[in-house]
């Protein structure tokens, strides 16, 4: 075990003090970096598919049209699974598809055309230009330059396939369809190498790569690339400019800060929705005969609703990441606000609105993305409402139900007319009470929301009692649930340990826990504002150290349904 440096920005900070939350003097000096650090085996990450469409449109100018191999989820997040998954003889030839789509249609635009090809070509067949066209295009494609038998290798494919089929374009457009079909793309290969202090950190050209798909969820511009090259990556004052720069980037952000369109990029969006599970609303699904309000765009746009909040929070206010359950500021357009029994903000688009004052909705889980994403199809869940808070705002394990267990719930009757009637024999049940006394009392809080988040307060003649319990604390309501959220210690440090999830792309072990302390330290000293403990993450040993590659087979299950619970 050894002790590694601080970040730069610990030690800028180490006698300063913050504001509080109240304006009163920050809590003392800021933590700085002081855990035994072994840094765990690199692990390779497939693309996911976010990435590789945004990579391709960052590369080539145009999207993704042809489906390719899908994500892989454990534990519900889709970089996760992007450590262990491999590509089947299916996506193969999916990947191969989308590469030769995306080319064709880059090539057939003559601004695209010129910014691909450096050179005019003398000849149907010139090595020269081909070769120049290969070095420019794979350091992009690949994050790194190539080596000479690379360059050969392709310059060869490009000639060859000019030979046969006529034209130059012909064979530049094989030399970008067999670069996006490689490993080097398809896989984030980064390994690290031994530095004269004996320890092993990721090359500057590997940083690239991390800090691209990390706050962008794409591939390096040449800005970046240049940084690599001149080797600025691996020290604390070029990472942190990098940082700097890229957060600043458009490409930082999903939406717009002005409520305009949005892109596909955004690396925190991306984690949000992996730590969330919101990736799942694009495929929501209701029975509009029991909710005339669910369309084929309720989902979507809830998803958007969600990820413009959340950006909002971190990027123009900077605010305490914990407010997020209790704020009543939000992003609506017209379908949501009809939803949400509210003026909408916007006559077309969104629009950053406040909700009222005495209403009952407010916070993230206050909106449809959270209500309807873990309701059925016809019915609402308390159980899955509640499980979802322990599992993914509270980062706790929610055991399986037991092998032949009878999960279902009674229809209702005269002795049970609500929900939390009907759930009542699972805290009654010894085989289901000792996880459901965890899930359902909690879950119970959002009752007064039916499956895809409208407001109600009456189920089958009956007033719903939407009072429950989180760890021995009472609510009355969502809004008193929301403010227990807020307040309970797990909440901060479960986005910190998704983050570094996100950001490493593997599960935390024992080893890790003395850097989870650091963050959770260094985040509740910054008021727990997301920016700050993102950046201490990226310019801590955990995000820049590695350790040797480890070929022991990896056997973590993992499933490839989405993860929605």
């Amino acid at each position: 075990m050894r002790a590694s440096t601080a970040g730069l920005l610990g030690m800028l900070a180490l006698a300063c003090q913050t504001p509080g939350k109240d304006g009163q003097d920050g809590p003392g000096p800021q933590p700085t970096w002081a855990a035994s650090w072994d840094a765990a085996s690199p692990v390779f990450r497939r693309l996911t598919v976010t990435e590789y469409e945004n990579a391709v449109q960052d590369l080539l100018g145009v999207e993704v049209v042809t489906a390719v191999e899908p994500d892989v989820v454990v534990n519900g997040m889709r970089s996760l699974g992007a450590g262990s998954s491999s590509i089947s003889q299916r996506g193969v030839e999916q990947y191969e598809a989308a590469a030769f789509n995306a080319a064709s249609s880059a090539l057939a635009d003559p601004e695209l055309h010129a910014s691909l090809v450096p050179c005019a070509p003398q000849a149907t067949v010139d090595d020269a230009c081909a070769a120049q066209f290969v070095e420019q295009f794979g350091r992009l494609a690949w994050r790194r330059p190539l080596e000479q038998a690379e360059v050969d290798r392709l310059t060869g494919i490009v000639h060859d396939a000019a030979t046969v089929l006529g034209t130059f374009d012909d064979g530049v457009e094989y030399g970008i369809a067999a670069m996006l079909q490689s490993p080097n793309f398809l896989f984030r290969v980064e390994q690290g190498e031994v530095g004269t202090d004996g320890v092993r950190r990721y090359t500057s050209w590997e940083m690239a790569t991390r800090l691209s798909f990390l706050l962008w969820d794409s591939v390096p511009d040449e800005a970046l690339l240049d940084a690599a090259a001149a080797d600025e990556l691996t020290t604390d004052a070029g990472l942190s400019a990098a940082v700097e720069r890229m957060l600043a980037d458009p490409r930082a952000r999903r939406y717009a800060d002005d409520g305009g369109a949005a892109d596909t990029h955004g690396g925190l969006a991306a984690f949000f929705d992996d730590a969330y599970l919101l990736y799942g609303l694009e495929s929501l699904s209701k029975d509009p005969l029991v909710y005339e309000a669910m369309s084929a765009t309720l989902g979507p746009a809830a998803h958007e609703q969600t990820l413009r909040d959340l950006e909002y929070w971190v990027f123009d206010t900077d605010n305490d990441f914990r407010d997020l359950f209790t704020t009543r500021i939000t992003h609506l357009n017209r379908e949501l606000a009809s939803v949400y029994d509210v003026p909408a903000p916007a006559r077309t688009g969104f629009a950053r609105t406040e909700l009222p004052e005495d209403g009952i909705r407010r916070g993230l889980l206050g909106q449809v993305s959270f209500l309807a994403l873990l309701a059925h199809p016809t019915t609402t869940s308390p159980t899955r409402r509640g499980k979802y808070i322990r599992e993914h705002i509270l980062c706790e394990v929610i055991p399986a139900p037991p092998a032949g267990v009878n999960t279902s719930i009674p229809e209702p009757s005269g002795e049970a007319p609500t929900l939390r009637d009907r759930v009542a024999q699972h805290l009654q049940d010894p085989y289901c009470a000792g996880c459901h006394k965890l899930m359902d009392p909690v879950g119970l809080g959002y009752e007064n929301f039916d499956g895809i988040g409208r407001w109600r307060a009456i189920e089958n003649n009956t007033t719903i009692d939407a009072s429950g319990d989180l760890d021995g604390n009472s609510f009355h309501d969502a809004w008193d649930l929301g403010k227990l959220i807020a307040e309970e210690s797990h909440t901060p440090k479960c986005v910190v340990k998704q983050l570094f999830m996100y950001a490493l792309g593997r599960q935390p072990t024992d080893a890790d826990d003395e850097a989870l302390d650091y963050l959770n330290e260094t985040f509740a000293w910054s008021g727990y504002r997301v920016r700050h403990v993102l950046n201490e993450l990226v310019m801590s040993p955990a995000f820049r150290e590695v350790n040797e590659l480890d070929m022991t087979v990896d056997d973590t299950d993992a499933d490839t349904d989405g993860g929605t619970p």
